[in-house]
């Protein structure tokens, strides 16, 4: 299919299913960059990556290179290019700097973006200093997550989340002073694949058992993952959640019996952790948040909470996508706690791991294997069974795609007129 821009994108999605042109075509990508990357709320950072006034460190929104900044404790977003000839302002990943001077003329600019020095002032006596910042975006914060937007029109961040805020209190509530920290290691996999396959793919249940057999093989101990499609009709606990928004989830919290199952070990190899639990939660609270664990969830469009491990997902390209990961440390909690989650993530994520290079070879598969078949694509699998609880959760059995097709209805409205 050939797209150009005033191609209805929205036609493209159906209630069973999705063109691949979504995927493959250029423009399909380019449109995205402005509609779901610049107009919607974006991912950006945690709180506890830039913990001091005058640190910074550099993202991206789709292809918008941006900084994230603290100043006098008010975080900001500003696009990362000189506001004069548009040359990259700042090139170190991470640090900490009062203003930001660009190498190609010097032009200087505060942490908030604002313009505050041009060299040489007599030669630039037209130029409207306070039109001559860098370009902001609005941003929100909820429980230390970092969102941002290009569209200062943009609906509030807790409206956006809607029912997914709980994914995110979930995670953070399970450090005794309610507090995650995210290190500065990040372990970066390029995958040869759209972005979206490696978004829908976060809470998709129907593909584990194949994709990741050997890893379900190698590491079961508890069910949670063997023999989980040895009756299609079979209630295995695990449920596949649309939220709303774009947001997903596959729970696994009725899959686990005890406090710290999703650990993988008993509740007394870290008594500290458990008395720290329960002297900020009460003991029933306490450990009622220690049997759920971490959820496994999709925040439209770039983040993944992975259990115990933050995802971001960056696109590149129609065709490339870079998948950055770290563990998800919690503050108040043993330091062997926090081991642990590293060796985790290690296993499931990190560079020799099992499940990121299982996602990566399938969706590169995948990608190739749509540019010389162009058609539909099928998402009904489930779509009978569907329930919907008070919240307005659609939910269905761990196999059905209901978390994919909730991807697909919110992508659609946000190309609607």
């Amino acid at each position: 299919m050939d797209m150009d821009q005033e191609t209805d994108i929205g036609s493209l999605v159906k209630q069973s299913g999705v063109h691949s042109a979504l995927y493959t075509d250029p423009t399909v990508f380019e449109r995205e960059l402005k509609n779901v990357f610049e107009g919607n709320w974006v991912y950006v950072a945690h709180e506890s990556e830039i913990p001091q006034d005058g640190n910074y460190i550099r993202r991206t929104m789709g292809l918008q290179p941006v900084l994230v900044t603290r100043a006098r404790d008010k975080i900001h977003v500003v696009v990362n290019r000189c506001a004069h000839r548009g040359n990259l302002l700042c090139a170190p990943e991470r640090g900490r700097k009062r203003s930001f001077v660009c190498q190609y003329h010097g032009w200087a600019f505060a942490q908030n973006g604002d313009l505050v020095d041009i060299p040489y002032p007599s030669g630039c006596a037209n130029v409207d200093r306070e039109q001559s910042g860098l370009r902001t975006a609005r941003v929100e914060t909820y429980r230390g997550f970092i969102f941002a937007s290009l569209n200062h029109d943009v609906s509030p961040l807790v409206d956006y989340l809607g029912v997914a805020k709980q994914v995110l209190d979930r995670v953070c509530d399970l450090s005794p002073v309610g507090e995650l920290d995210i290190g500065p290691t990040w372990v970066r996999h390029l995958f040869r694949a759209n972005w979206k396959m490696m978004s829908e793919n976060e809470a998709d249940g129907y593909h584990v058992n194949f994709v990741h057999n050997s890893f379900a093989r190698a590491i079961d101990q508890s069910g949670k993952y063997e023999n989980i499609l040895v009756d299609d009709e079979s209630d295995v606990g695990a449920v596949s959640k649309y939220l709303g928004n774009g947001h997903t989830e596959l729970e696994y919290e009725s899959t686990y019996a005890d406090p710290m199952t999703w650990l993988r070990v008993k509740e007394d190899r870290y008594p500290e952790y458990l008395t720290a639990m329960c002297a900020r939660y009460g003991e029933a609270q306490a450990r009622e948040k220690l049997r759920c664990g971490p959820p496994h969830a999709f925040i439209f469009p770039n983040l993944f909470i992975a259990e115990t491990c933050l995802v971001m997902i960056q696109p590149l390209g129609v065709g490339e996508t870079v998948n950055w990961h770290t563990p998800l440390y919690m503050k108040g909690v043993p330091d062997a706690v926090n081991r642990r989650i590293l060796r985790q993530g290690e296993v499931a994520m990190g560079p020799s791991s099992f499940l990121t290079a299982d996602d990566a070879i399938i969706a590169e598969r995948q990608w190739r294997a749509l540019q010389g078949a162009p058609g539909w694509l099928d998402l009904s699998r489930g779509a009978h069974r569907e329930t919907v609880t008070n919240e307005g959760v659609v939910q269905s059995h761990y196999t059905d795609e209901t978390s994919n097709r909730g991807f697909w209805e919110h992508y659609k409205s946000l190309f609607a007129a």
